[in-house]
């Protein structure tokens, strides 16, 4: 069970720029700072994935995260209304070069994530960081639903571990927007959480 200290001492996890193993609505993930290098560094070594892989950025509130992105189209913004908090992934145009160390060799585009916390999760809503998160296993490995399924060298290695049971298992929906701002229309790259079909419900009228 997760506590609102918990939730305190993740953020100071994060402020010392330390990898924490925590819940999101779908797997168990790994995060740190996106603004500190040697943080990212870690984590990606943690995962052996490659450095100039993308990462998603994680708010755990949609209304700090729309606020931190002023420049998404009305369209954009509407759509993340649409679709968060819950389990996409959302790939946006990032015309202001945010969070360039989770983007890899695209700048341009930013990975942004905004979970559904509810129940044992509800505590991290309180959390105002942003954290540069990827799945808690060995590149290419199996998502965790529990911290047992995390690798023990990863468990081992970082700062703080959150545990909050038995999570759903399946990694989030990954939906690309970069064209819809403009009119165009929304791509699923990656089937995950959230059914394609509920994706194109959720955004026909917006």
């Amino acid at each position: 069970m997760i506590t609102a200290a918990d939730a305190e001492t993740f953020e100071r996890c994060l402020a010392v720029h330390g990898v924490a193993l925590f819940p999101a609505d779908t797997v168990y993930g790994l995060a740190c700072d996106p603004g500190a290098e040697e943080a990212v560094r870690r984590l990606y070594a943690l995962k052996r994935r490659r450095p100039d892989k993308p990462a998603a950025v994680l708010f755990f509130d949609r209304d700090l995260a729309l606020e931190t992105l002023p420049e998404l189209r009305p369209r954009v913004r509407r759509a993340a209304e649409a679709l968060l908090p819950g389990g996409v992934t959302l790939l946006l145009d990032n015309p202001a070069g945010r969070f360039p160390l989770a983007c890899g060799p695209d700048p341009g585009t930013l990975g942004l994530r905004v979970p559904a916390l509810t129940d044992a999760l509800a505590p991290l809503r309180a959390v105002r960081w942003p954290v540069l998160q990827s799945s808690a296993n060995v590149a290419g490995g199996s998502d965790p639903r529990r911290v047992e399924d995390v690798p023990a060298p990863i468990r081992a290695e970082v700062e703080m571990i959150l545990d909050a049971g038995e999570l759903p298992g399946t990694p989030s929906t990954v939906v690309d927007l970069r064209r819809f701002g403009a009119g165009g229309g929304h791509a699923i790259v990656r089937e995950g959480a959230v059914p394609a079909a509920v994706v194109a419900e959720r955004l026909r009228e917006v």
